[in-house]
């Protein structure tokens, strides 16, 4: 990843900070979303490692000095501070990170990262970080909720790449796609980077490239003996479940088996109600029935509503490019500056929208439980924490959401990066997925739905609440 993968203001501020001598500040910055997407309760925390990897491998060369150099102002004199410019030259980044894992379900106005260390290397990161997190976050999100339509034992597929938006679009889609709760995914060179499981089957090309249905798949079968997955509508979709049946019979004999079918188009209910029923008939009880066709976590929901027999879901353009919301909206914002003697004063972005106003200090992100399931979350202050439990949790406007402060608590931002070193290595991708498995199963049902779902209790401690109140009120920053 560039070092220069971010926007111009970010770089004009680091060099007025330096031309001011406040660049090396301590500051803390936190990253957030206001509302979580899809009309969901929650989301699903991704894209952490990916924006470790850029702070971690940031190093500013030569050519881009010399590009930077090059900017100029309407004075036509150099933009950017010459002294600045030589003092970052291959510099490696000294930030500490405290984030929420990925997979972790996160809620509106939790920071998923909190960025402390100097003010210009803080201001740097903002739009690395915001892309990729913003995104990564949204499709695993968008996955998750797929995961939630089909049930916890039906296969789900990314096929998505085609329609990704630009290259790294797919790579980062596939991987946030597998972390919210996709079984594998189309994009081999996804599958060979982040160890995702690699489905596929043939396209129409296959069968229109041979004389007749039955000898396109006769040949499939033969030439992928363990991979006979065969699209049957291509020309008329009952006679090409026929043909498969034919096919898979043909493949027992050989003491292999058909892996299943994929209907592509039609009523994919009665289709697939009778698609069952014939492999049923031929002995083929083991078959599965993969459905694609621009699906979505609704179409999905409707389509097992109404008696569908699919189990296997091959899901791509909706889910990899979020096409009901396309992007996060998350923001980044400075919540605290070190002062000479060590201790921090909050910062506060006010605004006449409540909701866009941020939340001041040096925040972390309690989450308490009952018998191993989430009641409820708090945004507390670490700096006036004292040792004490978070007390009842407000939201923006000061209502109380929750009492239901247990002994059973976690505190969910933990150390990533010190002095711009991992603090431990980066988890598997597996492991990040069971994650994301686990925290929908300690989510209430009625907050995990997709449509209409009721309101989680994550809030503001009390006493941050106060304080963000006070400093709203009296203009403080």
């Amino acid at each position: 990843m560039n070092p220069l993968l971010t926007d111009l203001y970010q770089i004009t501020m680091a060099s007025g900070y330096f031309h001011h001598r406040m660049h090396q500040t301590p500051a803390v910055f936190q990253l957030y979303f206001r509302k979580p997407p899809f009309g969901s309760s929650y989301a699903i925390a991704a894209g952490l490692e990916t924006a470790i990897d850029f702070i971690t491998n940031f190093r500013i060369g030569n050519d881009e000095i010399e590009y930077l150099r090059s900017f100029r102002g309407i004075d036509h004199q150099p933009m950017l501070n010459s002294e600045f410019l030589e003092s970052i030259r291959d510099l490696r980044l000294t930030v500490d990170i405290d984030a929420i894992p990925e997979g972790t379900m996160v809620f509106a106005d939790q920071p998923l990262v909190r960025a402390t260390g100097p003010l210009w290397q803080c201001q740097w990161i903002e739009t690395a970080l915001l892309c990729v997190i913003n995104f990564q976050t949204l499709i695993a999100t968008k996955a998750s909720r797929v995961r939630v339509a089909c049930g916890e034992d039906d296969q789900v597929l990314e096929f998505g790449l085609r329609r990704a938006q630009g290259i790294d679009g797919g790579m980062s889609a596939s991987r946030a796609a597998y972390i919210g709760g996709v079984n594998a995914t189309s994009n081999v060179a996804a599958g060979h980077r982040f160890g995702i499981p690699v489905r596929g089957t043939h396209a129409h090309s296959w069968v229109m490239s041979f004389e007749d249905e039955p000898t396109a798949f006769a040949a499939y079968a033969q030439a992928m003996p363990g991979n006979a997955v065969l699209l049957v509508d291509t020309y008329d979709t009952i006679e090409g479940i026929r043909h498969a049946i034919k096919v898979g019979l043909e493949l027992r004999r050989q003491g292999s088996r058909l892996i299943g079918i994929r209907l592509d188009s039609g009523d994919l209910v009665e289709l697939s109600i009778q698609a069952r029923k014939m492999l049923d008939e031929a002995g083929l009880t083991d078959a599965s029935i993969v459905a694609s066709n621009d699906l979505d976590e609704h179409k999905i929901a409707d389509l097992k509503r109404r008696g569908s027999k699919v189990n296997t879901w091959g899901v791509g353009t909706n889910l990899v490019t979020a096409a009901d919301q396309p992007a996060l909206g998350g923001v980044y914002k400075l919540a605290s500056i070190g002062m000479p003697d060590g201790t921090w004063s909050p910062r506060i972005k006010l605004s006449e929208n409540v909701s866009k106003s941020s939340i001041p200090g040096r925040q972390q992100v309690r989450r308490f439980l009952k018998n191993g399931v989430m009641v409820g979350d708090a945004i507390y202050d670490i700096d006036e924490a004292d040792g004490k439990k978070p007390s009842i949790i407000v939201d923006r406007h000061g209502l109380e959401l929750t009492s239901k402060v247990t002994d059973e608590w976690e505190d969910l931002l933990i150390p990533v990066l010190r002095n711009g070193s991992r603090v431990e290595s980066a988890p598997p991708l597996h492991e990040i997925r069971d994650r994301a498995s686990a925290q929908r199963q300690r989510l209430d049902a009625n907050c995990l739905r997709n449509d209409a779902p009721e309101s989680y209790a994550a809030g503001i401690e009390t006493r941050l609440s106060e304080r963000r109140n006070q400093m709203m009120n009296t203009g403080n920053r």
